[in-house]
């Protein structure tokens, strides 16, 4: 699926290098009290999710699409969305929801992090998909992005028969991989030495 995927260049020498060491990725995984468990519990959604990245990103593109706010990001000049860019993101948002459960977290994706945050930043916006759109994202959108995307996902995990004591950790592992990734994509947007 992911060598299919226009743009998506995880693993490759057009990746931005993280600007954060391994160390200090270290120290952020013990902030958010990131675990071996939640490691395991997190590859245990990644099953779960592997087949319904269709329903996830259909409901999410509906959320986005029902908030002219949000769907601003995604326009031309001339305010209408532009179909071909919503697409390429779209495909490159479900295999980001694949990565997220089945990479492990190490240099390369850490690097892969910040080409992510690259691309909602002015420094890339646009360029991946050759397109005329807002410069960015601003980091507001980028931050409170964080509930929906988090609290929508749990009933895709309960789908599979999986107990609710398991339901629960694999949301919890994937609620603080999207606090880290998020932190992780903030890094554009602050100032020289204040990340």
């Amino acid at each position: 699926m992911s060598e299919a995927i226009p743009g998506y260049t995880y693993g490759t020498a057009q990746v931005a290098q993280s600007p954060v060491s391994l160390e200090e990725w270290e120290l952020l995984k013990q902030t958010v009290l990131w675990t071996a468990e939640d490691e395991q519990y997190l590859r245990m959604a990644g099953e779960v999710l592997g087949d319904q990245v269709d329903a996830i990103l259909d409901l999410w593109y509906g959320f986005v699409a029902s908030h002219a706010h949000l769907v601003y990001y995604f326009t031309g000049s001339d305010g209408q969305p532009i179909a071909d860019y919503l697409s390429r993101v779209r495909q490159r948002f479900g295999q980001w929801i694949l990565d997220t459960c089945r990479r492990p977290y190490d240099q390369d994706w850490l690097n892969y992090q910040m080409e992510i945050a690259l691309r909602h930043y002015r420094t890339k916006k646009n360029q991946t998909d050759g397109v005329q759109s807002v410069p960015m994202i601003p980091l507001r959108y980028m931050i409170a992005f964080i509930y929906p995307i988090t609290a929508t996902i749990r009933e895709f995990l309960a789908r599979k028969g999986h107990s609710a004591a398991e339901v629960d950790r694999m949301h919890q592992a994937w609620f603080k991989s999207i606090v880290l990734q998020v932190t992780l994509w903030s890094y554009p947007y602050t100032r020289e030495g204040d990340f």
